[in-house]
Formats: structure tokens, sequence, C-alpha cells
């Protein structure tokens, strides 16, 4: 099963541009019943080793910066750590809620893609690099908390303000994600959020799966693809922003309602 999870969001993350973790927090918390702060940890530490191979395989390709890479990523490395810390004082309700936020914020950003490289003349010199050190830092603290690798900001982010093309951006991101992803993992590591075991399938999974998404990816016209994507982030995101606040019980409310099926 932790195979197929990661099949899945590897899958989906290749098919439409976007990191796998979208897709398994949610599987992690619903099939695996994983508690969502785990559901968090686990899906970023997983994510950092598919980032390594895919920032290898971009670089390959020449379509990574890493002058931008190292700009995005020294900020983001403190930022990452912040937001791992801050999910860890959320009670389990409320960190689903502002995942279903994300959910719906990364689904604006999807539908919105086309259009973003025409929206703006993009920033040259101390612009540029205060533009990314900004969307570093900003990325990182999501990636952080949300337990995603972060593209799905800071893709877009440097395409429009920097003028980066698409497959630049994307290996660019691939990359200053590997260590502020790092960092933010061992966080999560040391604050007891990642749940080992099902690690090894889930790299393989995701793995395997953004081979097949990213081959499938030009068979299938890229406006269906986004608005089929965009419908599941919308419904999964609302099902989390929705989730009702325990009620307290002994005059307390569990900090983390989902850990004790664990």
């Amino acid at each position: 099963m932790n195979f197929l999870i990661g099949l899945a969001a590897g899958t989906f993350g290749g098919l439409v541009g976007l990191g796998g973790g979208v897709i398994m927090v949610p599987l992690m918390a619903g099939v695996l019943k994983i508690g969502q702060h785990k559901a968090h940890g686990t899906s970023l530490v997983a994510l950092v080793f598919t980032g390594i191979t895919g920032a290898v395989t971009y670089a390959l390709n020449g379509s990574v910066n890493v002058l931008a890479s190292a700009l995005l990523a020294s900020t983001a490395i403190f930022t990452t750590r912040a937001g791992a810390r801050f999910a860890n004082t959320l009670p389990e309700w409320k960190l689903k809620r502002a995942f279903g936020g994300f959910l719906l914020l990364v689904t604006v950003f999807l539908l919105l893609k086309p259009y973003l490289s025409q929206a703006a003349g993009p920033f040259t010199g101390w612009a540029q690099v205060l533009a990314l050190l900004l969307t570093g830092a900003f990325t990182g603290f999501l990636s952080g908390m949300m337990g995603v690798g972060g593209g799905t900001i800071m893709v877009p982010s440097m395409v429009l303000l920097t003028g980066f093309t698409q497959y630049t951006a994307q290996g660019s991101s691939l990359l200053a994600m590997v260590p502020a992803g790092g960092v933010g993992a061992y966080t999560h590591w040391r604050l007891g959020n990642v749940n080992t075991a099902i690690l090894p399938g889930l790299v393989l999974g995701i793995l395997a799966g953004t081979f097949l998404g990213s081959s499938f990816a030009h068979a299938v016209p890229e406006d269906a693809l986004r608005v089929m994507f965009a419908a599941v982030l919308i419904w999964t995101g609302t099902k989390y922003l929705i989730t009702p606040a325990p009620r307290a019980e002994n005059g307390q409310d569990s900090r983390r309602s989902g850990d004790a099926a664990e």
C-alpha cells in the first residue's frame, strides 16, 4: 500500500508538474490512518529523495540555475524549520484546516499557470535577487508546515518574477528544496513526526510514478489534466477545510486526535 500511495502521488505530480505532497499527505492520513502531523513529516522526508533525483535529471539537461537555487535555499533552510515547528504546535484539526486552505491555494496557482508568464515583466538585478530570497523564505515555511516540496509556489514565482522558462524554474526549485526540505525533514524527525517504516515504499513509488506521469503527460491535453487535477484538489481541500473542532474532553482538547490511533 505504501508503494501504491507513492505511485499515485508521483504519477499525478508528474502529469501536471506538481510535487507529490499534495496527494501523498491526504492518502497517508486517509488510507493509512496516520496522524496529520506524521503525514506531513513523512511526506517531506520522501520528497527530499525525489527532489535529489529530479534535480540531477534537470541539471543533466541544462535546466537548473544554480545561483537562483542557492538564493532560494539560503532563506528557505531557516523558514522550513520554523514551518515544521509551527505545524507541530497546532492541534490536529487546525493543521487539517490549514492544509485544506493550502490545497485551495495550490488550485488557484494550477489554474492560473498558463497565464503567469504573461502577467508581468520579470525583475532584473538586485530586485531579482530580493524576489528569490523572499520567495525562498515564504515557500520554505509552507514546505515545512505542509509537508510539500514547495514547487507549487516557487515555480510560478520564478516564471513570473525572474522570467525563467518553466523547465529551468522546475529544475532550480527541485535543487533549492533538497537542502531546505532536508532541514525541514530533519526537524520533523526530531519532533517525532516521521513514520520511517513506510518511507522505502513511498520513495520507490514516487520515483516510479513521477517517471510514468512525466512520460504520459504529453499524451493528454494539458488543459484537461489541469481541470481534472484541480477538481480533485478542490474536493480534498474543502473536505479538510471544514474539519470540525473536537469537543473538549475532561476540560482539555486533544492536541493530536489522529495520533492516538497509531
